[in-house]
């Protein structure tokens, strides 16, 4: 899908502690496009993410997270005795904005960036930052092609459609024992990739795709959307679209009496979904990285957090926070804020213990290890549901792994 979508142009108005301790306080190296990046002052890193719009929570959440991570290390002393200064930028989850971000950002003389949440915003950013040689660590864009196209200067903390997708429709052949399934979607980048990654899969699975088609977002009310979609008979409805809608689908299926399941991506484990949807979000599964509640390196996160911004963290959160601790810990380890340096030494990194699991890259920038579950809300939150064995073939509980 390419980044230009209705929604994308809508959404104008989606090693710890190390990283300062033990390391020798001497200036950096800098990178030569001065402010924050010379040899003195803050380190700046930059953080685009939703600050306005229908997904502006989750933007709101990264840029918590982000804050404190740099807390963090700057309470340990910096990054060899300089701090780390975030800087964020407003991209909407918009195309023309997310270009607008990355310029701003650049402007503001970051050295490295860590965010994103909406795909289709980080499309037209990532060669910005590219011809600057200035590195960007996505926590929440999962579309493919943004690595793919990142000519090796794009990493994720997060993982990829592709691999959610494939994870979906084993989900809802083999656990929910699906043979008819509906998918549908936003038209955005990052739904529409995620949707055809899920109908493709299920048709490699044996399962029939029924429906594949968007909805309008930004709507009030989907009762035509959902009377077509139960026309074709499903057994399990997949939405990837954004939590916004997610929550009056869900509402909205209920007061209709409609039968089926509806499962959704990743972009919906918001908890506005929870507070949309009210009790109608009973039961309601969703495809996810592990959320910051269910990692238990995540417990000291999860606290300083709340004691920072009186709330629990989104879903993102914990990805955006191993972005910038992952991000000053190469930086202290090299002694260098330029960013080839920087990129030469995260394609270098290997089992570094982010809250989320050991983080390496592969040669794209992409997470060796990328963790999908699927979550279900009970007693009105998301909880960790089923996940796959390490055999790839038996579902098992989320948390106790049998």
């Amino acid at each position: 899908m390419t980044p230009g979508t209705p929604r994308d142009r809508r959404r104008a108005p989606r090693a710890a502690a190390a990283a300062g301790a033990g390391l020798l306080l001497v200036p950096l190296a800098g990178c030569g496009s001065g402010g924050g990046s010379g040899g003195g002052g803050d380190i700046r890193i930059g953080v685009p993410a939703p600050l306005s719009g229908d997904s502006a929570s989750a933007g709101q959440d990264i840029l918590a997270a982000a804050k404190v991570a740099a807390d963090e290390v700057n309470k340990a002393g910096g990054v060899r005795g300089r701090s780390i200064r975030i800087v964020q930028a407003d991209d909407a989850c918009s195309a023309q904005q997310g270009a607008q971000a990355a310029q701003k950002l650049l402007n503001s003389k970051v050295v490295a960036v860590a965010g994103g949440y909406c795909s289709g915003a980080a499309v037209p950013a990532i060669p910005i930052y590219g011809r600057r040689d200035v590195p960007f660590v996505l926590d929440a864009s999962t579309n493919p092609s943004l690595t793919e196209t990142g000519k090796g200067k794009v990493f994720r903390t997060c993982g990829r459609d592709d691999n959610q997708g494939a994870l979906a429709a084993k989900f809802m052949t083999g656990q929910l024992g699906a043979r008819r399934v509906a998918v549908l979607h936003d038209n955005t980048t990052y739904a529409k990739g995620l949707a055809d990654a899920a109908a493709g899969s299920a048709k490699g699975l044996g399962a029939q795709v029924v429906y594949e088609d968007a909805l309008q977002p930004g709507q009030s009310d989907y009762s035509p959307v959902l009377t077509k979609i139960a026309s074709t008979k499903p057994d399990v409805v997949y939405f990837t679209g954004y939590f916004a809608e997610a929550g009056l689908l869900l509402r909205q299926r209920k007061q209709l009496g409609l039968k089926f399941t509806l499962m959704g991506g990743d972009a919906t484990t918001d908890s506005t979904v929870l507070k949309t949807a009210g009790a109608a979000a009973d039961g309601y599964i969703a495809t996810t990285a592990p959320l910051a509640k269910d990692l238990p390196a995540a417990a000291s996160f999860v606290a300083a957090y709340k004691a920072r911004n009186g709330a629990d963290p989104g879903p993102f959160s914990v990805y955006e926070y191993d972005a910038v601790k992952l991000l000053a810990k190469v930086m202290g380890d090299t002694g260098s804020t330029k960013g080839p340096d920087i990129t030469k030494a995260l394609h270098g990194v290997k089992d570094y213990p982010g809250i989320t699991g050991p983080i390496t890259f592969d040669q794209k920038g992409d997470r060796t290890d990328p963790l999908y579950i699927t979550v279900r809300v009970q007693k009105g939150a998301f909880t960790a549901y089923k996940k796959l064995d390490k055999t790839g073939a038996a579902w098992v509980d989320a948390r106790t792994g049998s």
